[in-house]
């Protein structure tokens, strides 16, 4: 079965292989090329252990193929579409699975080498493509702190082979469901998409409950390494300040809102630093909510678990349906 299986792929392998070299060429080659950006630019103070992070006015090129990187975004989709939705899909809309279920390979036999064969690909794959952007990677998040950032968190560390797994399943479970091929590709681009854009955009900043900062109004600091910025402004005796709406809002030291200075602090713009000790005095403060450096990788390996949870009940679906529906 499994020699059956290679038969039917191998022309798809070898092309994934060219094109999995050929990007692998040009990440080698434009990551060096932005290593000796960093290096050059970054190395006396490196040599002095006075370097300023993020360093804002460093601008490492990588040409054309940074919009490359992040286009990987899209690799566990197309697995998924092209691999996973025809699998079943095919041999339905096609009637090949009236002849491949009814031989002496039983349907689940039949399910089971084919899945394992297409997650193991897919696994290898998103892991391979995620371990050439994370070294390609290095350099902008050591200047940049910003690897908690969505177009980047997304495409380093685990994260692509853990959305490989999970599109190349939606895309076996939407077939299986579907029964045509076209349909399927359209469920699994979708619902690939969708599904992150809710993870990355509402519920990966609740894995761990968030870590707020207060600080006075005088002063600018920054959390060591990078960090996820999920909130930022400034509370007075009565709670959080809003900002007023408008594109020329009247602000004193840091950003604070002059409208909300009160009438024994307002003393002028020519005594900042008496109105902003006076406003200390008072009871405002600057505070800062966000996730700090070290749950990097825990928050990897909790995204990444539930999408490998999450591809798992898909496949346990697609098994279900393909034992309780005829050929």
């Amino acid at each position: 079965m499994s020699w059956l299986v290679w038969r039917q792929y191998r022309a798809s392998a070898a092309i994934s292989a060219v094109f999995l070299a050929a990007f692998a060429a040009l990440i080698v080659i434009t990551g060096l090329r932005i290593a000796a950006q960093f290096h050059a630019a970054m190395g006396p103070c490196l040599a002095a252990h006075d370097c300023r992070w993020p360093a804002d006015n460093l601008v490492l090129d990588g040409g054309p193929l940074g919009f490359l990187v992040e286009f990987t975004l899209a690799v566990p989709a197309v697995l998924g579409m092209f691999l996973g939705a025809p699998l079943v899909a095919r041999e339905i809309e096609t009637g090949t699975g009236q002849f491949a279920w009814t031989q002496s390979v039983t349907r689940r036999r039949w399910l089971a080498v084919k899945v394992g064969w297409l997650l193991l690909a897919a696994l290898a794959w998103g892991g391979a493509v995620g371990a050439l952007v994370t070294w390609w990677s290095g350099p902008k998040n050591a200047a940049y702190l910003n690897v908690f950032s969505p177009g980047t968190f997304d495409v380093q560390g685990i994260m692509p082979a853990a959305y490989s797994l999970f599109a190349m399943a939606l895309g076996i479970a939407a077939g299986t469901l579907i029964r045509r091929v076209l349909p399927a590709l359209g469920v699994t681009l979708f619902g690939y998409f969708g599904v992150r854009l809710i993870f990355m955009g509402w519920i990966r900043q609740h894995y761990m409950t968030p870590v707020t900062t207060i600080y006075s109004l005088a002063a600018n600091p920054l959390p060591s390494g990078p960090f996820w910025e999920l909130g930022q402004g400034f509370r007075g005796p009565n709670g959080p300040i809003s900002m007023p709406n408008g594109d020329n809002i009247a602000i004193v030291g840091n950003g604070f809102p002059a409208s909300a200075v009160p009438a024994a602090c307002n003393t002028g713009p020519h005594h900042l630093e008496n109105m902003l000790s006076c406003l200390s005095q008072h009871g405002y403060v600057q505070y800062l909510t966000y996730q700090p450096a070290y749950r990097y990788w825990p928050f990897q390996f909790i995204e990444a678990g539930i999408f490998v949870a999450l591809a798992a009940a898909l496949i346990a679906v697609t098994f279900a349906v393909i034992n309780r529906r005829d050929a």
